[in-house]
């Protein structure tokens, strides 16, 4: 961009003044330069200060009251300040693209050449009869030439005093590429669409409050372009994801949101209540069961890419709602999803990037087939040095040889998880996540886990006391879970009411604690809550689901991946937050 540096004011441009200023911009010794702020309400004493990173409250309100001003100016000229429609004759992208070969200085005024273009406006800077403003669109920016000779009816007067910063514009004109180099629709006629009433973020700082970002997430991409981009790559992955799971015939459908059993999952539900039903209602925790459902109904290849709610923890991993794809295959088993979760992120990789070795948090990533498959029995022998093959039932003495192996340097947090394990399946799992999940960088898949943590898988068929279930792990970090499914209705209920008596049990000694840590106490609440069982899907089970495999692949934390986020807030558009002060 061309031009003069600029400095944001609270309520408008001002502009630095360069040494070479006459020599920049061709004037003479003798010239005066018409530079001149583009509105009235820089005064004095900050016409030198260098801007703060934020606007104050009242710097904002100030700048509200003097566009407020500005729309009645509008429309008591006749020009209404909110349009209706715009008639768009291209992009930004597709000009600049269109005129890339256009040489320095060249100009095309025939009519083949006038364009119509509509956007908002993120910079500007006038002097004397000349002004440039900076017009971002969807696909990308252009620059405005405005002359005051070509402009008619005062236009030149009212883009100097009535457009600011933020404002979108429609604007038609013919193509000039000036001396600088810049792309430039020469403009001979513009109109207000939009005119915005509070002032953008400081043009060189952004928005940088991370809080603000998330809250204002309609500012946020204003401000930061590249944040729109994630969006705009987040749609990307959706579509590839779709795109690759349909080429293998599966189905999309849709299952209930409200739900009267939270089932599919162990985690606290959100509770509504329905007032014509006058019962409690869930929203659902996961979208497995009514997909299962499907299978007994005749389906083969069924899909649902929905939204899931858990009324559990926030943080950079985890989001009250979060995005899923959850598929079911039948006739197929646990090794037949392996496959798919790898084809999956390797096609969304490839959209994405174009190839498949990325960068996540300044780790390299090796995305090529295939991905490493190992058993958590031998992951967690070969990071912790423990054989649970070897351990005898004797659950006291397991947890004492692990304590005895990883217990140095262990928080008080992962000692008391591992002394309150039920169970050596439970105990192994506990060893998994604290000592070998974080190690998992590139994808491997992590097979055969314990039957008391996998209510829903089939039992494995050479291995008593495991399931056929994998997890799929990348940067230490669950990104997909799958089962070869459980079909035999009576192990099912028989899981499910064990799984409730246990929850109970847990819920029971919360109640009885009534003192502890804060965090203590926190863990506990999140123990309060019913788990009953989904009767209906017991029964659709009693009259048949074919063998089948599922999985459930969580599409934030893909797209974390895939666009190298730290935290989930960075790819969901509207995060839940706490309530602002």
């Amino acid at each position: 961009m061309e031009g003069l540096k600029l400095w944001r004011l609270s309520s408008s441009f001002a502009f630095a003044r360069p040494s070479n200023f006459r020599q920049l911009f061709g004037f003479g010794a003798s010239s005066t330069p018409l530079l001149r702020c583009l509105t009235t309400a820089a005064t004095a004493n900050t016409r030198n200060r260098r801007p703060s990173t934020s606007t104050s409250t009242s710097d904002r309100e100030a700048v509200r009251a003097i566009r407020l001003k500005k729309v009645e100016q509008l429309r008591s000229q006749g020009l209404e300040p909110y349009g209706y429609k715009w008639d768009r004759s291209h992009t930004a992208r597709e000009l600049q693209e269109i005129y890339k070969d256009l040489n320095d200085g060249e100009e095309l005024d025939g009519e083949s050449h006038r364009v119509s273009i509509a956007g908002r406006i993120v910079a500007r800077r006038a002097f004397g009869k000349l002004a440039f403003l900076t017009l971002r669109d969807d696909s990308g920016t252009i620059q405005l030439y405005c002359e005051k000779e070509r402009l008619l009816n005062e236009q030149f007067e009212q883009l100097k005093t009535l457009v600011d910063i933020g404002d979108i514009l429609g604007a038609s004109g013919s193509i000039k590429r000036t001396e600088k180099g810049e792309l430039s629709v020469k403009v001979d006629s513009f109109s207000i669409l939009t005119k915005s009433l509070l002032p953008l973020p400081d043009k060189f700082h952004g928005l940088t409050d991370i809080d603000k970002r998330y809250r204002q997430r309609y500012v946020d991409m204003i401000a930061n372009p590249e944040v729109a981009d994630i969006f705009r790559k987040r749609a990307m992955i959706m579509k590839e994801i779709r795109k690759t799971v349909e080429s293998r015939g599966f189905v999309e459908v849709e299952t209930p949101v409200l739900q009267g059993a939270a089932g599919g999952a162990e985690a606290r539900p959100f509770v509504t209540y329905h007032n014509s039903l006058g019962r409690d209602l869930y929203l659902r925790i996961a979208t497995e069961l009514h997909l299962k459902r499907m299978l007994v109904g005749g389906f083969e290849k069924v899909y649902e890419i929905g939204r899931i709610f858990r009324n559990e923890g926030i943080s950079t991993r985890h989001n009250p709602e979060f995005t899923t794809i959850e598929m079911y295959e039948a006739y197929s088993d646990y090794q037949t999803m392996m496959d798919m979760a790898e084809e999956i992120v390797t096609q969304c990789a490839l959209a994405v990037h174009g190839k498949l070795t990325i960068d996540y948090q300044g780790t390299e990533i090796q995305l090529q087939r295939p991905w490493r498959r190992e058993t958590m029995h031998n992951l967690v022998k070969e990071v912790t040095g423990i054989d649970f093959t070897e351990l005898e039932d004797d659950l006291k003495v397991a947890k004492d040889v692990v304590l005895k192996a990883i217990g140095v340097g262990l928080d008080s947090k992962d000692k008391t998880s591992i002394e309150a394990c039920p169970s050596l399946g439970n105990l192994l799992n506990e060893v998994f996540e604290i000592s070998v999940e974080p190690k998992l960088l590139q994808p491997t898949f992590v097979l055969d886990y314990p039957i008391e943590i996998s209510p829903l898988a089939k039992p494995h068929r050479r291995h008593a006391g495991l399931t056929e279930r994998f997890e799929l792990f990348i940067c230490g970090r669950e990104l997909a879970n799958a089962f070869s499914e459980l079909t035999d209705p009576l192990d099912q209920r028989a899981r499910l009411e064990e799984q409730v008596r246990q929850h109970n049990k847990k819920k029971a000694e919360a109640v009885s604690v009534t003192d502890g840590t804060e965090e203590q106490k926190n863990k506990n609440e999140d123990s309060m809550y019913d788990v009953t069982l989904d009767d209906d899907f017991l029964t659709a089970l009693e009259y048949g689901m074919p063998p089948a495999s599922g999985m459930g692949l969580g599409i934030d934390r893909l797209v974390m991946l895939l666009t190298d986020s730290a935290s989930i807030r960075d790819v969901i558009a509207f995060p839940v937050l706490k309530t602002s002060q």
